[in-house]
């Protein structure tokens, strides 16, 4: 059965490649491009050196800085008026995954007016909005080379998915090198985002050949290179393995699915504030632990690649070492169950059934190897704090 792929039209990967920026609009035709970022890569200067490439080519650029983390439908609405104000024929996403999925449903509603909910999954977006360039600053989300973007409706507290061609990037300009500045905890955070993504479009029910072989070569770069970036941030290295893996792993989940784990994960962001890579990092090895009777061969396969299993160790002897790695990991990341994090365990379990709800309603659930229950999330959500 064949499957049906979606790349970035251009991708520039490697040391520099964000200054491949002038050149990649010359190559689409644009002239006009609005910056669609945050107010820490305003800081960091990384938005000035963008625009000061721009200049080198005579193309002056507008910036967009309020985005916020987790978007919401009301952050990201600024950007779409100044879009339909403007005489933008581009938008340049520079940032973590929170500047890129703002970006994605900006170029959306920028061309084509109407609401966020009515581009909701299960509606399928191919039109094409504004053409989106990507720079990933953190290895983790994948965002750039995915067809998904994730915007809070935050009357209800429902993290929706959106879906199609129209939401993926027509150029990704990765560049590790605008990650040697990242907080261990958002290393931390991010590469068990990106770790996640690898295993589950590779245990998932819509897994294909070319996923596969995404999933595992990002599970090999990412596995050994997570605890060295998070411990050493000027690792160059390690940087460069973490951010192709990161990638890679967005390329496999986006032409898979994700599955039980981001199901989960977003609801707990939504009711919570919890960043989606340290919410997934929560869930990982419960989630795991739940779905390896389904598919313990394709979890062996993981172990390996991850690096902590031997290609000689049975299946049994595979899937248990990486149970175990992936709680020693969540230990030395310091990734904080929910009662750390602060949240109060009363108000947690009064909304366990609704969480499990809107998890289900995502779809995600279905793709996991062992389809859950209603009941058995919920189970897993109270489970928890049992940690």
């Amino acid at each position: 059965m064949s499957a049906n792929i979606i790349l970035p039209r251009i991708m520039q990967i490697g040391e520099g490649a964000s200054q491949a920026i002038p050149e990649v609009l010359h190559s689409l035709d644009c002239a006009r491009p609005l910056i669609i970022t945050d107010r820490m890569m305003m800081e960091l200067g990384y938005v000035n050196r963008i625009q000061q490439r721009l200049k080198e080519h005579q193309i002056d650029a507008d910036v967009f800085a309020d985005t916020v983390p987790e978007p919401t439908i009301s952050s990201i609405m600024a950007g779409v008026d100044q879009v339909r104000e403007g005489d933008y024929d581009s938008i340049i996403a520079l940032g973590g995954g929170s500047p890129i999925d703002s970006a994605k449903a900006i170029a959306i509603l920028g061309r084509y007016g109407g609401s966020m909910r009515d581009y909701k999954f299960p509606r399928v977006i191919d039109e094409q909005g504004l053409p989106l360039i990507a720079i990933p600053t953190t290895a983790g989300t994948g965002s750039e080379a995915t067809k998904f973007t994730i915007i809070t409706d935050e009357s209800s507290d429902e993290k929706m998915l959106c879906v199609g061609l129209g939401f993926m990037p027509v150029a990704a300009l990765v560049d590790y090198s605008l990650t040697l500045s990242l907080p261990a905890r958002i290393t931390a955070d991010t590469g068990i985002d990106a770790l996640t993504h690898a295993m589950e479009a590779y245990v998932s029910r819509k897994a294909n050949a070319y996923s596969d072989s995404q999933a595992l070569a990002a599970m090999r770069l990412l596995g050994p290179n997570l605890r060295r970036a998070y411990h050493n941030g000027q690792d160059q290295q390690a940087r460069e393995a973490m951010m192709l893996g990161s990638t890679l792993a967005g390329i496999a989940f986006s032409n898979a699915s994700v599955a039980l784990v981001h199901g989960m994960s977003r609801p707990i962001g939504a009711f919570f504030h919890v960043p989606h890579g340290l919410s997934n990092a929560m869930l990982l090895p419960s989630v795991t632990a739940f779905s390896i009777p389904a598919a313990p061969e394709r979890y062996a396969d993981c172990a390996r690649a991850i690096g902590v299993a031997e290609q000689e160790d049975n299946t049994e002897t595979a899937t248990g070492k990486l149970l175990a790695e992936l709680v020693a990991l969540n230990d030395e990341l310091q990734v904080p169950t929910p009662a750390q994090f602060g949240i109060e365990e009363e108000h947690f379990m009064s909304v366990t059934e609704e969480m499990a709800s809107q998890a289900l309603s995502s779809g995600s659930p279905n793709n996991n190897p062992r389809i859950p229950t209603r009941d058995e999330i919920v189970e897993i959500y109270q489970a928890l704090w049992k940690k």
